[in-house]
């Protein structure tokens, strides 16, 4: 199959790149951006945008796929919630509203997070606007959607968060990582894993829209 690909220089777009390349069943990968990866694989394409809300004048380049990663996301700490939506909400339905009617036959998979909020209505503000999201992806015209709602994710293969906070966490918790995820299996996954279910579910389908790190990790 052939993929888009967004957010593939952060912590999980980069294991779901590495997954995609190793994967015989991906025979290309288009990364969507705005910076590039600095790879240089065969079967990776690149397209480098400074404005991720407009497509215009590249939409024939965004044909003819058959699914979309988007692993795009920023942290909500310290955020108002009209600013995180915008980055969240807003710039994630500007690709794919253009994506669905270029791609009838794409199967589309959003990174959300655990405890997103599917009422739009509890407290927490990135939960409302995390769940407010993929409503408005499993509307669109895709051959289906899927939402990932991972919780602990450990990076493999030197793969690290540009986010700073996040970086020393992970760096802090690695000697943990691996006892947690026996410890506790459904609340733990890794970049790895989450990019090998992308591709199944891409592939195969997944039982259900909503998928959890039980779920995930379970494809």
């Amino acid at each position: 199959m052939k993929v888009i690909l967004f957010g593939a220089t952060g912590m999980v777009g980069q294991g779901v790149l590495r997954e995609c390349l190793l994967s015989p069943q991906v025979e290309k990968v288009l990364s969507v951006g705005r910076s590039a990866t600095g790879l240089k694989e065969a079967k990776l394409k690149e397209l480098v945008r400074a404005d991720l809300y407009d497509y215009s004048g590249v939409q024939a380049e965004l044909r003819d796929y058959d699914a979309c990663f988007f692993c795009l996301g920023v942290s909500s700490a310290g955020m108002r919630e009209a600013d995180y939506r915008r980055i969240t909400y807003d710039l994630t339905l500007a690709a794919a509203a253009v994506l669905a009617p270029l791609n009838p036959g794409m199967t589309f998979i959003y990174v959300s997070g655990q405890g997103s909020d599917s009422t739009e209505m509890g407290r927490s503000m990135w939960a409302r606007v995390k769940g407010a999201t993929e409503n408005a992806l499993l509307r669109l015209p895709f051959k289906a959607a899927y939402m990932f709602r991972p919780g602990l994710i450990r990076p493999l293969h030197g793969i690290r968060s540009r986010t700073p906070l996040y970086n020393a966490f992970y760096v802090a918790l690695t000697p943990l990582l691996a006892l947690l995820s026996r410890l506790f299996p459904n609340q733990v996954t890794s970049t790895e894993r989450v990019g090998r279910a992308m591709i199944r579910a891409a592939l195969y389908g997944a039982p259900k829209a909503l998928l959890e790190t039980r779920d995930i990790n379970a494809l």
